[in-house]
């Protein structure tokens, strides 16, 4: 399999589903799947959400040119945005060039809060909670014992008091390939007993915090100048001027907002694409980003002997396994597409693709703005008759 696909953009609609399927190596089903127009079935949405009335399409693209790790993926993406696709196949075809995007992901390591309150001495709260730790992880476990016998499951607890002189509890969990979500909610609620038997108060909310920062993922990536270039500027101006765009972002709270927000325009298309819940994904890489006290880029460029080098890191709590993907048919296509191993794969391979995003706004801001291509591509949704609303 490849993602170098020369000219897949401009190939017919359907070619393009045939080049796809046969490159990716899809049953004639699979297919079917991917060509039909009504991948969610109504009795299926009604099963997913409430008050269920239809399904709501959004365009289901790829990307192609992907180089991770010395292996190629072609990316399933979903927006209605025009040019995010584009965009991410040209910046990888650039780095693929200057030898491809590394990319690794941490262990999933999630984190539950335990909130407990109406405490008369918070701080021997505390110590308490230390000395019971090793006994209270073991407990923690036994409530999970399928998720413990796969080498998953609880693995610490710590408590910090507040200034407010309540306790909060962080426990902190191996999910595996599941995004984690549920499984750590379930986990904070049947230990919250078990924590105000140690510290005493009143247990208050448990949830899973969002600001997944103990399961990051990382990508880098190196473009020489000469492949930079364009018809109005050298490749090292570009390289230049892109790195001072980058500073601006680490100056610029203004700036870094509209920096990471590109960079998720590829992550939370594959996200959709894949199944995820790409609103969590935003939450945590925008409380990552802002972890030091002011909010910055979570990707970064530099000029370094006449290349390009970038670097992301972002949180990722991502899945490849779970209801949520299982109840989606697209989403289970998305990642047998992508033929992703598991949770932590997925997460590198996101992770690249927002890096490569990054770098293809970076590079048009750096020459003839962003506008001229983007506005292109936008006027092509005017070329189609509009469908007729219904009279009433």
């Amino acid at each position: 399999m490849t993602s170098r696909l020369p000219g897949f953009y401009r190939l017919p609609l359907r070619q393009r589903q045939d080049v796809l399927a046969e490159n990716v190596g899809f049953s004639i089903s699979d297919r079917a799947a991917l060509a039909s127009e009504t991948p969610l079935e109504l009795p299926q949405a009604d099963l997913m959400i409430e008050n269920v009335v239809g399904v709501f399409s959004l365009p289901y693209g790829v990307a192609v040119n992907f180089l991770v790790n010395g292996r190629d993926y072609l990316v399933p993406m979903v927006t209605e945005e025009p040019s995010i696709v584009a965009a991410a196949s040209h910046a990888a075809r650039l780095v693929r060039d200057g030898g491809g995007i590394e990319a690794e992901a941490d262990p999933a390591l999630m984190t539950g809060q335990i909130h407990v309150i109406d405490l008369p001495d918070a701080e021997a709260a505390a110590t308490r909670v230390k000395r019971s730790a090793p006994r209270l992880v073991e407990v923690a476990r036994a409530l999970q014992p399928r998720m413990t016998a796969r080498g998953c499951g609880a693995r610490e607890i710590t408590a910090t008091v507040l200034p407010d002189g309540t306790l909060l509890v962080h426990l902190t969990a191996d999910v595996g390939d599941a995004m984690g979500a549920n499984a750590v909610n379930t986990l904070v609620e049947g230990m919250a007993s078990h924590v105000v038997d140690v510290t005493g108060g009143t247990p208050n909310i448990r949830i899973v915090s969002n600001l997944a920062d103990r399961r990051l993922a990382r990508a880098r990536a190196r473009v020489p100048e000469a492949l930079l270039r364009t018809r109005e500027r050298a490749g090292g101006d570009v390289a230049r001027r892109i790195v001072r765009a980058c500073d601006l972002a680490t100056h610029s709270p203004h700036r870094a907002a509209t920096h990471n927000k590109g960079i998720m325009n590829g992550i939370d298309s594959v996200a959709l694409a894949t199944g995820q819940d790409w609103r969590a994904i935003e939450a945590g890489a925008h409380a990552f980003a802002a972890r030091g006290g002011t909010y910055q880029p979570l990707a970064t460029w530099r000029y370094d002997d006449g290349c390009l080098c970038g670097r992301i890191e972002i949180p990722l709590a991502v899945g490849t396994v779970g209801a949520r993907i299982g109840s989606s048919p697209r989403a289970g296509l998305s990642l047998r597409m992508l033929g992703v191993a598991g949770a932590r794969e997925l997460a590198a391979v996101m992770a690249a693709v927002g890096l490569a995003q990054n770098l293809a706004a970076l590079r048009a801001l750096a020459d003839e703005g962003i506008q001229q291509g983007h506005m292109a591509l936008h006027r092509r949704t005017g070329e189609h008759p509009r469908p007729t609303p219904p009279t009433s």
